[in-house]
C-alpha cells in the first residue's frame, strides 16, 4: 500500500477490486512495533493475545483496559506509518455502549487508530455506539479467543451450514453497523470466501484460508518465539528463540571463561592520571 494506511483507505481495500491483500501483524512493544513497520505491514494489531505470548497467562481474559493501553501507548511511541489497531479486552464492552465508548476511548488517547472488538450481531448498538463517537472499530468472528469457554475450546468455528449462515448475517450486520474491516479466525476457507464475497469491507483472515481480503500473525508465532504447539495455520519464518538463546548462551560462556569483558569494551583512566 503505497499511502499511508488511514481507516478509509483500509476499508476501501478489496481483493475483487484488484486490490494487494492486506498485511496485519501482532505487536505490544516499541521494538516490535519498529520490526513490523519497518518490514512494510499496513496494519499492526495491539492484541489481547498480549495475554498469552508475552504476560504468560493460559488465555486473553486476563488482560483489562489498563493493560491494554498500556501496550498501545509503547507501540504508538514507535510512530509507525502502519494503522494502529487496539484490541479492547474481555468485558471492556460488554456491559453498555456507554461503558464501551469510554473504554474505547482510553485506547485511543493512548494511541490507536482503530479499536477491535469480537462478537456478531450482539455487538452492533456497541459498534452503532463507537462509530457515532467517530472511533473506528474493526470486527472480529469466527472463533474469538474471548469466548473460550462458551465455545468449549479453541476449535473451528461455523463448519455446520446453519453456523455458516449465522456467520454470514453476523458479517453484514456488522458491516452495516459501521466496521470498517472483520477479522475472520478460525474457519473453513468456503465460509470466510463467501463472507469476503457478501460484504463490502475487507476481511482479514488467520486460520480462515487465501480468500480472505489480507492476513494477520501473531509476531511471536510468526518468528518462533512462542512456546509449545503452533496453531495448523501458523507458518514460522524464524526460529529466534533458537537464535536469542544461543547468544545468550555464548556470553554466559564469555563471562565465565573471563574472555568478557575485554580490553575494548572497559574503560580505563586517561593515561598519566
Amino acid at each position: 500500500m503505497a499511502e499511508a494506511p488511514t481507516v478509509p483507505l483500509v476499508r476501501s481495500r478489496k481483493r475483487s477490486r484488484g486490490d494487494d491483500p492486506l498485511v496485519m501483524l501482532t505487536a505490544y512493544d516499541t521494538p516490535g512495533a519498529r520490526i513490523a513497520d519497518a518490514a512494510g505491514v499496513d496494519l499492526i494489531l495491539v492484541g489481547d493475545s498480549v495475554a498469552n505470548t508475552v504476560l504468560g497467562h493460559e488465555d486473553t481474559l486476563q488482560v483489562d483496559v489498563d493493560v491494554m493501553a498500556h501496550h498501545v501507548a509503547a507501540v504508538a511511541r514507535a510512530g509507525t506509518r502502519a494503522l494502529v489497531v487496539g484490541d479492547m479486552p474481555w468485558l471492556s464492552y460488554h456491559v453498555s455502549a456507554e461503558d464501551t465508548v469510554r473504554n474505547a476511548a482510553r485506547l485511543i488517547r493512548a494511541g490507536a487508530g482503530a479499536v477491535k472488538l469480537e462478537g456478531g450481531r450482539i455487538r452492533v448498538p456497541m459498534i452503532e455506539a463507537l462509530v457515532a463517537a467517530e472511533i473506528p472499530v474493526m470486527g472480529h468472528l469466527g472463533l474469538t479467543p474471548q469466548s473460550v469457554h462458551a465455545m468449549g475450546g479453541y476449535k473451528v468455528q461455523a463448519k455446520e451450514a446453519a453456523a455458516a449462515e449465522a456467520l454470514l448475517l453476523d458479517a453484514k450486520a456488522l458491516a452495516a453497523a459501521g466496521c470498517f474491516a472483520l477479522v475472520l479466525e478460525g474457519v473453513p476457507d468456503v465460509v470466510a470466501g463467501r463472507v469476503t464475497e457478501s460484504v463490502d469491507i475487507p476481511t482479514i483472515g488467520i486460520g480462515a484460508g487465501p480468500a480472505c481480503d489480507g492476513q494477520v500473525l501473531v509476531f511471536h508465532d510468526l518468528l518462533g518465539l512462542r512456546q509449545g504447539r503452533l496453531p495448523k495455520f501458523v507458518r514460522q519464518y524464524a526460529d529466534l528463540k533458537t537464535v536469542a538463546t544461543d547468544a545468550v548462551a555464548a556470553w554466559a560462556a564469555d563471562v565465565r571463561s573471563g574472555s568478557f569483558p575485554s580490553e575494548a569494551e572497559t574503560y580505563h583512566l586517561p593515561a598519566g592520571s
